[in-house]
């Protein structure tokens, strides 16, 4: 669940705070007046005490109801939407899926002399992360506990394996009365990433006598967790030591992605006492793996990233043999964390010259906040694309460098892939791969499909191997065989151009198309010829493109900044990847760098007003499953009103608002990458393992099946938008939301999300595919950061997954939603970008529907009207934080507000197009919608109440007096 934001909190009470400055005014004036007449008559102060008491409730009861009405409103509304409880089918369904997924995204990466499945059925295991493991992430994507969660030793028994008590034991106990039974805590407003591991010399030696007499094999479990808003530490060194003060638990210069010292001491006191030991990785972020190979008794790797609510039962099945690994490594694991190309450039720098950009000191998240930036220094070469590109030119030793290269993953069997001739017809590149089980044992098998394009030293950039198509077999019996057909389009191929053409070039020559087993480990290849050089230029755009992509994100900073270039054998790699030597944002680009200082809106005097309250006798529902550009939306939208745009674009959080003049029911939108969480009902469904796990199955049906259990589980909470799928990319490992995110892979993590997207539409609940774009760090995110690169690598790196998922989505009638991030492209907020949300988004890729920001928290740069005016739609925020409201006056707009209220209009018609074709507005839905809000029902009834009471109170006071004035 969403944790409680103290700022909103403040907020909240700093818009009720005239209500209640009032309120107290009226109390303490009756009090004031009780005192007061102290010496007055009997019947005069009796009548000036009980008047004032009167007043002062009616004055109470009248600013709770304008603070309900008011500022409380939307919040009051999703807080008391009635809970809709999720079906058994659902429930069922989710819980089945949850571990298939698991069974299929569970990675062997090593197993020496078959240490796997365990010969019986007992097991060691040692670690304090298998009494205390991870699930999944932190803030959004947070596990419901209202269903049961499976841990680690569970999942091993329930399948069948019998692990030994005591070393369990021992591990709960040690320090629980600190933590209090669960891991330290890693949440988005504090954390706490001490490792309790026990130090080897609190091992009792009766305890590791017992471990060898229990069996011969012994599993160490460590784990790694993250979450939204902090980043994974790079520096550990007097952040977390171990209690007995023999020595640090981080050395200087070590980070939480390898072992800590006691780590390292009991990795080695196992591996003294046994010769089969098997290492259990539990997390999403690779962990560097160099480590592995200095102890020969470490058998069998195995990577489980956040499991959900039960894929630990999918551990204990691949361990004990009744499910075979079929898992294949989202992302590259390398020996040395600190020799990646983004080790120096993933860090939020400080700007030296913004000083006149610097947001307001009293900022409630960030005061006096100056502009930061940070370098996509290493261009394409993201992942996998470096270490294969780079071991090509001879930069890096690939087998001293890389421990498991990305598409990595074993087997109980063993397969062949045989490669039929590759075809070409219209533009689609297709052939025949031949799977044939040649062990022993069932098992699934992964078709990986790379291309390897012809380079000239010093021409356009390109990686030597590129994910292009992958597969994956059904269950395969023992000499068994499937043949699968690959196919992609020969535009695929091509790179774009930056510093050239300034278009997507597919250069003529040699385009090597391989069958792997991984990255670096071709079984068959062959060679596709491209006799002629295309350039999709203007008047050439590729044939998914609606208009030809060409340059959008040129910067000045270009000029001043190094990008890595495969030229001359990667010859600038070291300028490239250091730290930069410049801190101040470029001439040019500062000139056009804008927030909500020094932006205005630009009236357009070609535009007329448009038409607002026409009685076109219209309704949402009549534009279901119309065309977004239909004639008839334009008379529907004739018929908002100016108030019902400007409410719809400010309080877009959580919900879309009603629109009464059109027909319009409100919606409800909920957070959660792997699940559904409600957080102001507190209900939440079954949760998935984490997107990396989903990516790890390397299996599209299961993406769909994910997708489309998240959209039933919706459906019967009565929510229609899912914050989700989150691809943005693995480009270092200590992000801390590469939990959520895919791979480092953009085809890979592009497919696996348009599979998602399109499930969960199956039951009209539109996904939100997020964050648009660059959004691959969360220290600083909010802090005005902009985000460099080149225009090639944001084209085919970082906006690669959402150009899959709108180009897949138009190709399949999927209706989307599109959530914005925080960040800056180059000079622009994304959620503000026109050359990212219209021309890119909507031009070039025909995208049809609404822009949500990132979560609207009034941060300096975010503006309604600075947004609308450039692609976006509505606002994260169910509340009023001034700049999320378009100010323009509601009852009477001038001549001047024509360009803004069209803005507003194109804005709410991409609401009101994917809101409309949802599951909120079927026929169905649409019927049984109607009435007011469970809360505002019981504020008129307690109103009722008050007021009879206090009528009844005047007719006592009345009678009384009476009767006194009677018997006087």
């Amino acid at each position: 669940m969403i944790e409680i934001n103290w700022s909103d909190v403040i907020n909240v009470l700093n818009q009720i705070r005239v209500y209640l400055i009032v309120m107290a005014v009226f109390i303490v004036a009756a009090i004031v007046i009780a005192v007061a007449v102290k010496g007055m008559a009997k019947p005069k102060k009796y009548l000036a005490r009980t008047q004032s008491f009167v007043v002062a409730v009616l004055a109470v009861l009248v600013g709770v109801n304008m603070i309900l009405t008011g500022p409380l409103a939307t919040i009051l509304t999703l807080a008391t939407t009635p809970v809709q409880e999720i079906s058994a089918e659902a429930e069922a369904n989710a819980e089945e899926l949850g571990q298939t997924i698991a069974e299929e995204g569970i990675v062997l990466l090593q197993n020496e002399e078959d240490v796997l499945p365990l010969s019986d059925s007992t097991l060691n295991v040692f670690g304090w992360a298998s009494a205390y493991p991870v699930y999944g992430g932190t803030g959004s994507g947070a596990l419901s506990d209202a269903y049961h969660i499976v841990d680690m030793m569970e999942g091993l028994s329930n399948a069948g394996i019998g692990t030994n008590s005591d070393l369990t034991e021992f591990y709960q106990e040690y320090k629980s009365d600190v933590y209090e039974g669960a891991r330290p805590g890693v949440g988005m407003w504090e954390q706490d990433w001490t490792l309790p591991e026990p130090p080897v010399d609190t091992y009792p030696q009766d305890l590791i006598d017992g471990a060898k007499e229990f069996s011969d094999t012994a599993a160490i479990v460590l784990a790694r967790s993250g979450g939204e808003h902090i980043d994974l530490p790079r520096d550990m060194e007097g952040m977390n030591y171990t209690d007995n003060g023999d020595y640090p638990d981080f050395p200087e210069g070590t980070h939480y992605l390898e072992p800590s010292q006691t780590e390292y001491d009991m990795i080695e006191m196992v591996c003294e006492n046994f010769e089969n030991v098997v290492l259990i990785y539990n997390g999403a972020n690779t962990m560097e793996m160099g480590f592995v190979r200095d102890y020969p008794q470490i058998k069998s790797v195995v990577w489980v990233p956040g499991t959900g609510q039960n894929g630990f039962n999918g551990l204990g099945e691949i361990l004990a043999g009744t499910v075979n690994p079929s898992g294949r490594a989202a992302d590259t694991f390398v020996a040395d964390l600190t020799a990646t190309p983004t080790w120096n450039t993933f860090d939020a720098f400080t700007y030296t010259n913004m000083e006149e950009f610097v947001g307001p000191a009293d900022d409630p998240y960030m005061p006096g906040n100056t502009p930061h930036f940070i370098n996509y220094s290493e261009g394409i070469y993201v992942g996998y694309k470096f270490y294969e590109t780079a071991a090509e030119e001879g930069l890096i030793d690939y087998d001293e460098s890389v421990v498991y290269p990305f598409g990595s993953g074993l087997s109980y069997t063993s397969f062949t892939q045989e490669m039929g001739k590759i075809s070409e017809s219209n533009g689609t590149i297709s052939f025949d791969v031949t799977v044939t089980n040649t062990g022993s044992v069932a098992g699934k098998d992964v078709v990986e499909v790379y291309y390897e394009p012809p380079y000239t030293n010093g021409g356009i950039e390109k990686a030597s191997a590129n994910l292009v198509a992958f597969e994956k077999t059904g269950m395969l019996e023992p000499d068994a065989s499937e043949t699968v057909t690959v196919s992609f389009s020969v535009e695929d191929m091509a790179s774009f151009d930056t510093y050239g053409a300034g278009a997507y070039v597919l250069e003529e020559g040699d385009y090597t198309i391989s069958i792997n087993q991984d990255s670096h480990n071709r079984m068959d290849s062959q060679t596709y010829m491209v006799d002629d050089t295309v350039t999709y230029g203007e008047d050439n755009a590729r044939s998914t493109d609606e208009t030809a992509a060409t340059v959008q994100f040129g910067f000045a900073e270009e000029a001043d900044h190094i990008y890595l270039s495969r030229a001359d054998s990667f010859a600038n790699y070291e300028e490239a990847t250091a730290r930069p030597e410049s801190t101040e944002m470029a001439e040019e680009d500062k000139a056009v760098f804008t927030n909500n200082g020094n932006w205005t809106p630009e009236e357009d005097p070609d535009i007329t007003m448009p038409t607002t309250g026409a009685n076109n006798g219209l309704t949402l529902a009549d534009l279901r499953e119309k065309d977004y550009d239909d004639p008839q939306w334009e008379e529907l939208l004739d018929q908002l009103t100016v108030e019902e745009m400007v409410e719809m674009v400010a309080l877009g959080g959580y919900q879309t608002l009603a629109a009464p003049s059109v027909g319009k029911l409100a919606t409800t939108d909920c957070d959660g990458p792997a699940s559904i969480n409600n957080s102001f009902t507190g209900q939440g469904s079954i949760g998935f393992p984490c997107g990396v796990m989903i990516a790890n199955t390397w299996n599209k049906e299961i993406a769909y099946e994910f997708g489309d259990a998240i959209g039933q589980m919706a459906e019967d909470m009565g929510v229609s938008g899912w914050y989700a799928p989150a691809m943005n990319m693995h480009r270092n490992a200590f992000s801390g939301r590469n939990f959520e995110y895919y791979s480092e892979d953009s085809l890979l993590s592009g497919k696996v999300a348009s599979q998602a997207m399109q499930g969960s539409w199956a039951h009209g609940v539109y996904a939100y595919i997020k964050h648009f774009a660059m959004n691959e760090m969360e220290t600083n995110r909010w802090g005005m950061l902009t985000t460099w690169s080149t225009e090639q690598a944001i084209r085919e790196i970082y906006l690669k997954p959402f150009e899959i998922c709108v180009k897949e989505a138009n190709e399949t009638g999927t209706i989307t939603a599109v959530m914005s991030s925080y960040n800056y492209i180059g000079t622009q907020w994304a959620g503000a970008c026109n050359a990212l949300l219209n021309t890119v988004l909507r031009d070039e890729w025909g995208y049809d529907g609404f822009v949500l920001t990132d979560y609207f928290a009034n941060f300096y740069y975010m503006d309604a009207t600075r947004s609308i005016y450039n692609g976006g739609n509505s606002c994260l925020i169910n509340q009023n934080q001034t700049s999320n409201y378009v100010d323009i006056s509601y009852t009477e707009p001038d001549a001047s507000d024509a360009t803004t209220i069209s803005h507003l209009r194109e804005a709410v018609h991409g609401i009101l197009y994917v809101t409309g074709n949802s599951r909120a507005h079927t026929p169905e839905n649409i019927e049984k919608a109607g009435g007011r809000p469970v809360w505002m029902t019981i504020m008129i009834v307690v109103d009722v109440l008050i007021v009879l009471l206090l009528l009844a109170f005047e007719f006592f006071i009345v009678r009384r007096g009476y009767q006194k004035r009677k018997n006087a």
